[in-house]
């Protein structure tokens, strides 16, 4: 490939890693049922003597019609109990015969609790390869990139300890603080407003307040904005809101907020701060105007795009980015999770409802379960990668080289289309979740415990939750859940007063899972659970609206989670009296710096 001679050291030696960057997706994506192979032939090879597969009795085949005969489908609850092993202790070849490093948290619940998903130290290299492939894609679609600076807001999360002594922590907490990430090499494509000094603060106030001043002080350098979820980056500019006097001030006077109290920062800080009054009178007379739209690209100027996941839950974030941005490209750059990273964006700018993500065949080895949406059943006939359908919808299986085999992921993926001989897929949503703000995921048979604990309050004053549904309100930042309660008060004159519905609420919130009740006390990603009482008759006339649409008048079910406009608004005509939780559910972790 020819090269143009007048690029600098640093140009070239970037464009000859973006061109092995796009060879080898080219090449992965080309060989994808080969590569497929070789993936499972490795992972059933390096463990053929792990307890887990000793009991399928493999004899050291490593193809696939074998596997296949032999491995059964399973779900987190199936192997909760041998993690629980490793999570106490036994270091014996489980799993995995390469030791498990730490465990990933995932964001799905298991009785309540965070799932704790195996890992060994190679898939770090694993996640790291995939993140090295993400800007040669993008700068296909966007030179230039290497002229300035991102700003990603970016948080870790705290972290636990198993009784075996193993770390357990979300994944991308692992990531930013190993050294993959803290000491990675220059990368003119990779360059970051945030310190690491902040984004590694475990105080989430101290780390978005440092991370959005060193953003406003780098204002006319920052070409791309970014969090992790869509709902990320609206708390960032709500706390803009909320803060920007305090900023101000800081960037004045060149000194730096006395709330900021980690050691860390306040000395990393001193190499970035500097007395500016005409940056502080910018920025305050943007922000001290009432109307915020646009107020990115305001404060941002050159700003390109927002990197953020817009897909399946985060999709109800779009027109309020929108606002903010004046409509930016949304970039949804990769698809991973907890159990194993899968797949890239090959065409980062198309509009959020088209994004499709290729899954690179080299990092897992791939089934999908058939999965009908106008059905409850789904077949056991597992599709290999490379012959999944056009248009057609499927349960993501994974088998991982940590130990996973035949792991029902629980994300619903549709079939858009294919780069080479590799799927291309549309996130359709998590399987059975009812309600997700941020990274919370509440399913159908949490809400209704929550209900029930909730309704126990009740009792006392004779009145009963006669039916209720349930809606994300993602119109405040940050979101919070909405329950609607029809309630039946047998006497009126003991009708439950507000304090005992507020207890109410929070008594819901005590009965969700980890994550939720984190993302409420640590990560204040999550407001306040509020429950609106609505008249009597109001869920007879939701099911009349229904019928009115061609529902089924003796299969109705109400819905216990709702998002169609028309039935939010008719619920909210009906609303007699709301009530928010208020104080905060019981959450406790141990730090671990």
């Amino acid at each position: 490939m020819a090269t143009d001679d007048r690029r600098s050291p640093v140009d070239l030696l970037a464009f000859e890693k973006d061109a092995k960057a796009l060879e080898f997706i080219e090449k992965m994506t080309s060989s994808a049922d080969t590569v497929q192979a070789n993936v499972l032939a490795a992972i059933l090879s390096r463990n053929a003597k792990t307890e887990y597969l000793k009991l399928y009795n493999l004899d050291g085949a490593t193809d696939q019609e074998t596997f296949k005969s032999k491995i059964p489908m399973v779900t987190y609850e199936d192997l909760q109990p041998l993690i629980q092993r490793i999570a106490n202790g036994d270091r014996s070849p489980i799993l995995s015969a390469h030791p498990i490093s730490e465990f990933l948290t995932s964001s799905g619940t298991s009785a309540g609790e965070r799932k704790l998903m195996p890992t060994i130290r190679e898939d770090m290299d694993r996640r790291q390869l995939l993140y090295s492939l993400l800007m040669p894609v993008m700068n296909l679609y966007m030179p230039g990139l290497d002229k300035g600076k991102g700003l990603y807001f970016l948080f870790v999360k705290s972290e636990t300890q198993t009784p075996g002594g193993l770390l357990a922590r979300p994944v991308l907490t692992s990531y930013y603080k190993s050294d993959h990430f803290k000491s990675r090499p220059y990368d003119p494509y990779n360059v970051y407003t945030s310190p690491i000094e902040a984004i590694l603060c475990p105080d989430s106030f101290q780390s978005m307040y440092s991370q959005m001043l060193c953003g406003l002080y780098d204002r006319k350098n920052v070409l791309r904005i970014g969090a992790i979820f869509a709902s990320g980056l609206l708390r960032a500019i709500r706390f803009l809101q909320l803060n920007w006097k305090e900023l101000c001030n800081d960037i004045r006077t060149g000194t730096l907020n006395y709330k900021i109290s980690d050691p860390d920062i306040q000395r990393c800080m001193t190499r970035i701060l500097r007395c500016d009054p005409d940056l502080a009178n910018i920025i305050e007379s943007e922000c001290s105007n009432q109307n915020w739209e646009r107020i990115v690209t305001r404060i941002w100027p050159n700003v390109k795009y927002l990197e953020v996941i817009v897909t399946g839950a985060m999709a109800q974030y779009i027109p309020t980015l929108n606002y903010y941005s004046g409509g930016l490209p949304k970039v949804c750059t990769m698809y991973a999770s907890s159990e194993c990273y899968f797949g890239l964006n090959l065409n980062p700018l198309h509009e959020p409802s088209e994004v499709s993500y290729t899954i690179m065949p080299n990092m897992a080895y791939f089934e999908f379960l058939p999965h009908d949406p106008h059905s409850e059943r789904t077949s056991d006939s597992l599709v290999d990668l490379v012959n999944v359908e056009i248009g057609k919808e499927y349960e993501l299986v994974i088998t991982t080289y940590a130990g996973l085999y035949r792991y029902r992921v629980g994300d619903i993926l549709r079939v858009a289309g294919f780069h080479n001989s590799a799927p291309r897929f549309h996130f359709v949503r998590r399987k059975d979740v009812l309600l997700s703000i941020d990274s919370d995921k509440t399913n159908e048979s949490e809400l209704q415990s929550a209900i029930e604990n909730a309704s126990k309050l009740l009792n006392e004053f004779n009145t009963t939750v006669v039916e209720y549904t349930s809606y994300a309100d993602t119109r405040t930042i940050p979101g919070h859940y909405v329950i609607y309660w029809e309630l039946l008060v047998k006497d009126s004159r003991n009708y439950p007063k507000g304090e005992v519905l507020e207890k109410c609420c929070l008594a819901m919130e005590e009965s969700l899972n980890s994550v939720y009740r984190q993302g409420r006390v640590e990560c204040n990603s999550i407001g306040a659970l509020e429950l609106r009482v609505v008249k009597n008759g109001t869920f007879e006339e939701v099911m009349d609206y229904a019928v009115s649409r061609g529902a089924s008048i003796n299969q109705y079910k109400v819905p216990r989670c709702v998002s169609f406009t028309p039935i939010v608004e008719l619920l909210d005509s009906r609303v007699v009296a709301s009530y928010f939780s208020r104080g905060l559910p019981h959450w406790t972790s141990e730090r671990r710096r």
